[in-house]
């Protein structure tokens, strides 16, 4: 059976607030100019085909990058155990945008999904903010089960029927990769917080078989594992996209061939802003530069677990590990794809791809991680806090932590 986190739930608020975690700011702010660079990159020969404006996709993700940005300090000056009170909420907001998207006239429909809501000349996508949701109510009812967790009928089998409604009504718009993100974010979770192997791998069993029929039933889902086992065979067809993003980048080499001098974003690789970015930076910066991209992403995995190993309490523990698994997952998702490594699955890179609704929720969650680093146990008692009254000297049998002067 797994090991639960610490056991000892202390406040936030006990604590003095102290400064954010800069190494984590300064690789995500990495990551979001990079992203920045790599949209207009690969955008301006589609931007300026369908809009006669080579800035289109650009100008409108550095405003959801504004936004995000500001987002992530909201969040980051918020005390992170006041989302405690949020989650059903933020729960409850999110059911009714997935719910929304699946109503005809209210939902807008692309490609045969509805995973769009319209407001003018804004597309929001729900299920992006519900990925956060999910995670801050998953890790406050995880947080708040104790050791009822280990029990079946009180952690195994609510935590089940949670999960079923939320990923049924994602797989209905359909949305297949944002699903399996979610159950696997909710299954690190489920583990971390003390749930044993028996649940865990009973839980896993049920989500792949599910999985496998609701592909079965959908012909362009079987068509993509089709493409993934063998795109030579439809070059032209279902194969083609595959082929593409494996030459572009390929077609990198070691060094690349210098930023904005991609052929393939010129209309071979479908989607050349959004799902297959990885493949336009590899085609530009070759494997060092998309070795640098990746020692990004594990670098802002590596200082946001050293932050979440810090936290004072359980439920900043499982905050922290819910959003780097989600961000971690999704990375691996996107880039497997794009290597032919996993099934094209059509989820955003994270920071890097273009789309408003992917990139604020990714940076309000950052702000979360951001917030429970300003909280650590390492940083001092509050003098508001209280404290027991002072021994002796001959009486104490330990370091002293001095309270600072008010």
């Amino acid at each position: 059976m797994s090991q639960p986190v610490r056991d000892g739930d202390r406040r936030a608020g006990t604590l003095v607030p102290g400064p954010p975690d800069y190494l984590l700011l300064v690789a995500t702010a990495m990551l979001l100019i990079t992203g920045l660079l790599a949209v207009y990159s690969s955008s301006f020969a589609i931007g300026y085909h369908e809009y006669g404006d080579t800035n289109y996709f650009v100008a409108r993700q550095a405003v959801f990058a504004i936004i995000g940005v500001s987002a992530m300090v909201v969040f980051m000056r918020l005390d992170y155990n006041r989302l405690r009170r949020l989650s059903v909420p933020m729960l409850l907001a999110a059911l009714v945008g997935l719910l929304a998207v699946l109503v005809p006239g209210i939902g807008t429909e692309h490609n045969g999904a509805h995973r769009w809501l319209e407001f003018g000349p804004i597309a929001v996508q729900p299920s992006e903010y519900a990925k956060l949701a999910i995670i801050v109510y998953i890790a406050a009812w995880l947080a708040s089960r104790g050791t009822d967790i280990n029990r079946f009928s009180l952690g195994f089998v609510p935590f089940v029927l949670m999960l079923g409604v939320l990923g049924g009504l994602v797989v209905a718009e359909p949305d297949m990769g944002t699903t399996i993100i979610v159950l696997l974010t909710a299954s690190t979770l489920f583990f971390v917080a003390g749930a044993p192997l028996s649940h865990l791998a009973l839980l896993i069993a049920v989500g792949g078989t599910i999985s496998l029929l609701v592909v079965q039933e959908r012909d362009y889902q079987l068509d993509r594992l089709m493409s993934f086992v063998d795109p030579a065979s439809d070059p032209r067809g279902n194969g083609f996209q595959v082929l593409q993003l494996l030459i572009a980048l390929g077609s990198g080499g070691p060094l690349g061939l210098g930023w904005s001098e991609s052929r393939q974003k010129f209309f071979y690789v479908p989607g050349s802003h959004t799902d297959g970015v990885f493949a336009i930076l590899g085609e530009e910066l070759g494997f060092i530069g998309l070795m640098v991209i990746l020692g990004l992403f594990a670098f802002l995995i590596y200082r946001g677990l050293r932050v979440t190993m810090s936290s004072p309490d359980r439920f900043g523990t499982l905050l922290g590990i819910g959003i780097l698994s989600w961000i971690a997952f999704q990375t691996l998702i996107n880039i497997g794809g794009i290597t032919r490594t996993l099934p094209l699955t059509g989820v955003p890179l994270p920071f890097l791809s273009y789309g408003g609704s992917s990139l604020i929720s990714t940076l309000a969650a950052v702000g979360i991680l951001l917030s429970v680093s300003r909280y650590t146990s390492k940083q001092r008692v509050s003098p508001s806090a209280p404290t027991a009254a002072p021994k002796r000297a001959s009486q104490r049998r330990g370091p002293v932590l001095r309270r600072e002067p008010a």
